[in-house]
């Protein structure tokens, strides 16, 4: 009886894991449209900017939102493996 109890007990602490996974990667997923948005709209800048000469601070800009994109990603996805 105290097993079945136990295993219910599992489940429900293995359903709160999933359903806190399943928020934390919309809310990263939000992040990454709102960054691929960034991005998009920096690209299409670069006709103009191309002209510009801050355009490497704009290159600049655009790699480190792609790294700091790229290292959350990374970082949630080793954290789904460890669990």
């Amino acid at each position: 009886m105290a097993e079945s109890e136990s295993q219910e007990g599992n489940y429900d602490s293995k359903g709160k894991e999933v359903e806190n996974l399943k928020t934390d990667m919309e809310e990263c997923l939000e992040k990454m449209e709102k960054l691929t948005v960034r991005t998009a709209w920096m690209a299409y800048n670069c006709i103009a900017v191309r002209t510009n000469p801050d355009l490497p601070n704009a290159m600049q800009r655009l790699e480190d939102a792609f790294l700091m994109c790229k290292e959350l990603i990374e970082k949630k996805w080793q954290e789904v493996l460890m669990e």
